[in-house]
């Protein structure tokens, strides 16, 4: 059985105001940074064997006080990435307010594509193939991966069981921990968006 660790990287000024997706340059700010230290604090107990990360700043960030107080590296793993949004990217969410694709996108995310980016079981199969592949890699461990809300609400989805639309059903908050036990025969959903001391 792996243990999976499913963390949202935390605030960045973008957050609920800016559709950042893959846009480079995005970093914590100093309350996300904060939010990374408490973070590798209420994890540095557990026996973590490997961290991995999206490849994004804001991601990286977030994992990188972890794995100093670990005595580990980051291992980045592209499958981990952001959504892409394609054309949205670095746009507002005021600006996509009245635009009625992307009130699709937001009310039947499994059937509407963000123009020229990934369709959301797109992100839903490779996360999952991403941990399946961690699972044969560390069958017996704890592992820590650092992404983004919608890619974690896809995977949780997934192994929930449940309609990608219910995406907005679930709650990924900055610098929240989900755990998710991977075993040969399925997976349990043991914390949804954590953000307190975990045993």
């Amino acid at each position: 059985m792996t243990r999976f660790l499913l963390i949202r990287h935390g605030l960045t000024e973008h957050v609920g105001h800016v559709l950042s997706g893959r846009l480079p340059g995005v970093h914590l700010n100093d309350a996300g940074r904060r939010q990374a230290e408490a973070l590798a604090e209420r994890l540095a107990g557990l026996p973590i064997a490997a961290l991995y990360s999206s490849p994004l700043e804001r991601a990286r960030a977030t994992a990188a006080p972890l794995a100093r107080r670990l005595g580990q590296e980051v291992r980045i793993e592209d499958g981990l990435n952001e959504i892409d949004i394609g054309a949205w990217t670095g746009r507002r969410f005021a600006e996509l307010h009245d635009d009625p694709l992307w009130q699709r996108f937001n009310r039947f995310r499994s059937g509407t594509r963000a123009p020229g980016g990934e369709l959301m079981g797109e992100v839903q199969a490779r996360m999952a193939a991403t941990l399946e592949r961690l699972h044969a890699r560390h069958p017996d461990d704890y592992v820590a991966v650092v992404s983004h809300a919608d890619p974690l609400r896809a995977v949780l989805l997934h192994y929930a069981g449940m309609p990608l639309d219910f995406f907005l059903r679930l709650e990924i908050s900055p610098a929240s921990v989900s755990v998710l036990d991977l075993h040969d025969h399925g997976a349990v959903i043991l914390r949804l968006n954590d953000s307190g001391a975990l045993s």
